[in-house]
C-alpha cells in the first residue's frame, strides 16, 4: 500500500527549504503526498505565496487560514492545532514532515501526536539563542524521526535523547538551489521585481519574540540611520512573527526614498539570485548565516536571533550598534568584497538522501511511544 505522507509549509522560507523534497515524493509511486499550506501564505500582507505551490504544480494542496494581523503566539497556535487535527481526521496520514521552528511547525506537531501520527522533523538539532530554539527542541522531542543538517545538530539530538538510529544527516534541504546553475539572471530578477539599482545591499528584519521594547528601540534607531545613506537598499518584508507591524511601520519611512525598493515576498530562486550579486546583507535572517556564505556574500549579522548559529568569515555579529553597522555597510558597498565560500551544510544532494530514508522499512516501523535514551558517561 501506498505511504501517505503530509508536508506542513507556512511560510515563503519553509516552501523554499522543502519545496523539491514535495516535488521528489509527489512523483514516486510509493507515497500519496498531501501539504498542509497555512500561516503567511495565506495572507495578502504577505503576498499570498500559497500561489508558488500552484505554479509549481504541487499536488493535493489544502489551505487553512490560521491567523490574523497582530493575532497573538498562543492564539495562532491553538487554531493551528484545530485546523490541523481536523485535517489529519480527515486525510489519516502514516507521517507528517515539518520544518524547523516556526509556531505553525509546533503545532503541527503536537495535533499530529495528539492523533497518534508520527512525526518527522527536519533541521532539528539548531541552535539560535532566541524563542525559536526552544520551539525547535520541543518539536525535536514531538518528532519520531529527524533530519538534520550537520553533524553537531545530530549530537544535540542524541543529549536530548533521541535515538542514533532515527536521525539522519542529509544536509541542508535547499543546498540543490543554491547550487543550481538554473537560477535566474540577475537582470531577470531586477525586471520581475522593478530594481533599478546597478549595486544595492539586502535589508531584512524579523521580530524579536522574546524581547520587544528593546527590539523596537534598536530598530527604529538603525532605520532612522540608514534612512540618510546615499545606498541602494532593497528591502525584504518581514516574516509574521508578533511584533511586524512595528518593523512595516519603521519601513513606511523608507517609502518614498528613491534608493530603498521594499519588496513584500520573492519567489526563493529569485532571491537566492538577488543575494548572490549583492553587495551585502544586513538584518536578523537565517538567510545571512545559511546562503551568504555559500556565495561568499559579506553578512552583518544583527542582535540575538541568531546568535549562536554557526559562523564564518563573511558573517560580522554586531550588536544594534550603531556606528559598527554603518561603518560595515558603508565598507562592504564601497567595494565589492567576496569571502571565501564555505559548505558547512552537507551536498547538494539532500532530496536524494531524504527519499531514500523515506524507502527504508524501518523507519515506518519506529515505535509511536518513545523512549528517552540516556548518553553513555
Amino acid at each position: 500500500m501506498k505511504k501517505k505522507i503530509v508536508f506542513v509549509s507556512g511560510t515563503r522560507a519553509d516552501y523554499g527549504k522543502i519545496k523539491n523534497l514535495i516535488l521528489k515524493s509527489q512523483k514516486l509511486k510509493k507515497f500519496q503526498t498531501h501539504v498542509f499550506v497555512t500561516g503567511m501564505h495565506n495572507m495578502n500582507k504577505y503576498g499570498l505565496t500559497y500561489l508558488q505551490l500552484i505554479n509549481d504544480k504541487v499536488k493535493n494542496i489544502s489551505r487553512f487560514n490560521n491567523q490574523k494581523t497582530n493575532d497573538r503566539i498562543s492564539n495562532v497556535v491553538a487554531k493551528t492545532i484545530i485546523g490541523f487535527s481536523s485535517f489529519l481526521v480527515r486525510t489519516r496520514p502514516d507521517i507528517v514532515i515539518i520544518h524547523g521552528d516556526r509556531i505553525e511547525t509546533l503545532a503541527c506537531a503536537q495535533a499530529a501526536v495528539f492523533n497518534n501520527i508520527k512525526v518527522a522533523h527536519i533541521e532539528g538539532g539548531e541552535i539560535t539563542g532566541s524563542l525559536d530554539e526552544i520551539m525547535r527542541h520541543a518539536i525535536t522531542k514531538l518528532s519520531h524521526v529527524h533530519f538534520v543538517s550537520n553533524n553537531k545538530a545530530k549530537n544535540r539530538l542524541i543529549q536530548m535523547g533521541e535515538k542514533r538510529d532515527s536521525i539522519f544527516n542529509i544536509g541542508s534541504t535547499h543546498l540543490s538551489l543554491i547550487k543550481s546553475k538554473n537560477l535566474p539572471k540577475i537582470q531577470d530578477v531586477k525586471k520581475r521585481y522593478n530594481i533599478n539599482f546597478e549595486k544595492y545591499g539586502i535589508i531584512i528584519l524579523h521580530p524579536i519574540t522574546h524581547d520587544h521594547y528593546s527590539f523596537f528601540k534598536d530598530v527604529k534607531k538603525i532605520i532612522d540611520e540608514i534612512k540618510k545613506l546615499k545606498i541602494n537598499f532593497v528591502v525584504i518584508n518581514p516574516n509574521n512573527d508578533f511584533g511586524s507591524t512595528f518593523i512595516f511601520e519603521q519601513y513606511k519611512k523608507l517609502k518614498k526614498l528613491k534608493n530603498f525598493k521594499i519588496i513584500q515576498s520573492m519567489r526563493f530562486e529569485y532571491y537566492l539570485t538577488l543575494l548572490k550579486n549583492c553587495r551585502f546583507i544586513v538584518g536578523n535572517s537565517s538567510s545571512g548565516i545559511i546562503e551568504a556564505p555559500y556565495f561568499g556574500v559579506p553578512s552583518i549579522n544583527l542582535g540575538n536571533r541568531q546568535k549562536n548559529r554557526s559562523f564564518t568569515d563573511c558573517i560580522k555579529n554586531v550588536d544594534f550598534n550603531k556606528d559598527k553597522i554603518l561603518n560595515y555597510i558603508k565598507l562592504y558597498y564601497k567595494k565589492e568584497k567576496r569571502f571565501t565560500k564555505t559548505n558547512i551544510y552537507g551536498n547538494s544532494n539532500s532530496e536524494d538522501k531524504f527519499i531514500s530514508v523515506l524507502k527504508q522499512k524501518k523507519i515506518w516501523s519506529f515505535r509511536f511511544n518513545k523512549q528517552f535514551i540516556d548518553t553513555k558517561k
